[in-house]
């Protein structure tokens, strides 16, 4: 898609300076488009100008086809997951690109503006929050941490009490429910020791962050056959991501039944956005997030052209 065609897509945001203009060359989005940069001031958007002052920044941007991205079509888009999961990807992509030249604040997938005027007033209007934002990420990196807990098996044998030849055998019913029972318990061992685990990596990693992001427990495939009980993501210095992930691999060595992971360095998806105050209802926050197929949302620009 060329020139001025089609609707602005806003993958992220970024200081914005020469160099990263640059780094952009040959970067492609959605379906393939070019990928550039959308100052406050400049008139012609796919242009290499120099930004204006050291505080500049700009959206992350390419064009994208309204037959596509227009708000009644992208309602019924988000039920094709295969569609999604292209997008997200592409989105993604073009995030980890720009994280690799400068620091970038992630915006929610399906960001659209019906023009590029209509995205440079969204940009000034948000500036000195989005200057402080990258202010607060620059040098710093996510990193996720989850905790899983592995199903225990059901008990085997259980046809006796004890082990003792003379013990009475138990019928097939009080031997099952025997089974059942230890393996009950089993399971809830290793709840409390994943419990305590918990405890272990937040001290832990406060050492090394005071900015984290509580996510909720991941269900079904994304968790795989085991139980995700812990899904936290962190805001770690970019000298320190190798000691952190060191320092939390051994959290639970001597944890029977419990695994770590830790994920990243990612783009800070997680922190893109301030919390909101304690009092604003769940409709009102922030519309920052990480792209994902499994839970879309569209942010447009729904005046009038």
């Amino acid at each position: 898609m060329n020139g001025q065609d089609g609707l602005t897509y806003v993958y992220a945001v970024a200081a914005d300076t020469q160099a990263l203009r640059e780094s952009l060359t040959g970067v492609r989005g959605i379906s393939g488009a070019s990928v550039f940069l959308l100052g406050e001031h400049e008139t012609d958007a796919e242009t290499d100008t120099a930004p204006a002052g050291p505080d500049a920044v700009a959206f992350v941007t390419s064009r994208v086809s309204p037959e596509e991205f227009d708000e009644p079509t992208l309602k019924e888009r988000f039920e094709d997951l295969e569609w999604l999961e292209g997008v997200a990807r592409a989105h993604h992509e073009v995030v980890q690109s720009v994280a690799r030249h400068d620091t970038v604040l992630p915006l929610r997938m399906a960001t659209v503006y019906q023009s590029d005027g209509r995205a440079r007033k969204a940009l000034a209007a948000q500036r000195h929050a989005f200057v402080e934002r990258l202010s607060l990420l620059r040098g710093r990196s996510e990193l996720g941490v989850k905790l899983y807990v592995t199903p225990t098996a059901p008990a085997e044998g259980g046809g006796s009490p004890a082990d003792s030849p003379e013990a009475t055998p138990l019928s097939p019913g009080k031997a099952y429910l025997r089974s059942r029972r230890a393996q009950h318990r089993a399971q809830e061992s290793r709840y409390e020791q994943a419990e305590r685990a918990a405890e272990r990596v937040e001290a832990l990693a406060s050492r090394f962050s005071i900015h984290r992001v509580r996510h909720p427990a991941q269900r079904g495939e994304l968790a795989g056959p085991e139980e995700n009980v812990l899904n936290d993501a962190y805001l770690v210095a970019d000298d320190r991501a190798d000691e952190f992930r060191s320092a939390l691999a051994g959290v639970v060595e001597d944890v029977d039944g419990v695994r770590i992971e830790v994920t990243g360095p990612w783009a800070p998806y997680s922190f893109a956005m301030p919390p909101p105050p304690a009092a604003q209802p769940p409709a009102a926050q922030a519309s920052a997030a990480p792209p994902s197929a499994s839970q879309p949302s569209a942010e447009r620009d729904r005046r009038a052209p």
